[in-house]
């Protein structure tokens, strides 16, 4: 099935007839297949849609580069035209990042959040990763000054493209430039000043071997959400929730039901 929201052709799926609305938002690079052990288990006694998120699985790409404001403002907008306000908001990684900005822009369309993985806080960079930084910086902007000069052809392009290869993620080379730009401009997100501002009550559950987005990423948001609680899951990587589908259910629809 598929609606139009912000502009775009958003593919979406529904599973379930009764019981309260849940909405899964799946992370960077995936779709909606990640979540079907969550849908098979949370569909007996809740109502789940799952959305490809613009650029992913079925779903349009953006008409121009998207920030999270962005993804949530369409976000918002597929939930009103689905009439599924008051659902809880289940965010991994990059859709965790979608949820907590739509939490803090659009509240009244959300009853409850729970977070696994989330993305949404900035990285401490460390000292190998500045130096990176720095490097990269110099490099680009030599490269720049080269192209002004107009004598030395499409050099200096193939030289930015080798650069990006040496130096960017594997998200990030796997990309074409148009989502390129979104992807920096979402990985460049921090939503740790706004955490105080989240009212809906949210439950985090975090792998504790979570390499992506660690776990003091998740205690911290457990420390600065008002109401909310973390369960650790032991021995869970980024993808805990597929790794441990049964116990994520089983404590998610606790919570989504109490």
């Amino acid at each position: 099935m598929f609606v139009e929201a912000r502009g775009v052709n958003v593919h979406y799926e529904q599973s379930g007839r009764q019981g309260p609305d849940v909405l899964l938002l799946h992370g960077w690079g995936c779709d909606i297949s990640l979540w079907r052990p969550i849908i098979e288990r949370l569909s007996q006694r809740c109502r789940v849609t799952t959305l490809d998120f613009p650029g992913h699985g079925g779903s349009e790409r953006p008409p121009e580069p998207w920030d999270a404001k962005a993804f949530a403002a369409m976000t918002a907008e597929f939930i009103e035209k689905l009439g599924i306000a008051g659902c809880c908001v289940i965010g991994h990684s990059h859709g965790g990042r979608v949820a907590l900005r739509l939490a803090l822009d659009r509240p009244e369309l959300i009853g409850k959040l729970i977070l696994t993985g989330s993305a949404g806080l900035r990285s401490k960079p460390t000292l190998k990763r500045r130096a990176r930084s720095v490097l990269y910086k110099i490099l680009r902007g030599t490269l720049d000054g080269l192209e002004k000069l107009r004598i030395f052809g499409g050099m200096p392009e193939r030289a930015r493209a080798a650069l990006r290869g040496a130096f960017g993620s594997a998200d990030y080379k796997a990309l074409d430039e148009d989502m390129r730009r979104t992807f920096v401009l979402l990985v460049n997100t921090n939503l740790e000043p706004e955490l105080p501002n989240v009212r809906a009550s949210t439950l985090l559950l975090w792998g504790d071997k979570d390499t992506e987005t660690p776990l003091w990423m998740g205690r911290l948001m457990a420390e600065r959400i008002p109401d909310a609680g973390l369960v650790v899951l032991e021995g869970g990587s980024h993808f805990a929730y597929i790794e441990q589908p049964d116990r994520f259910c089983r404590i998610a629809a606790r919570f989504i039901l109490d």
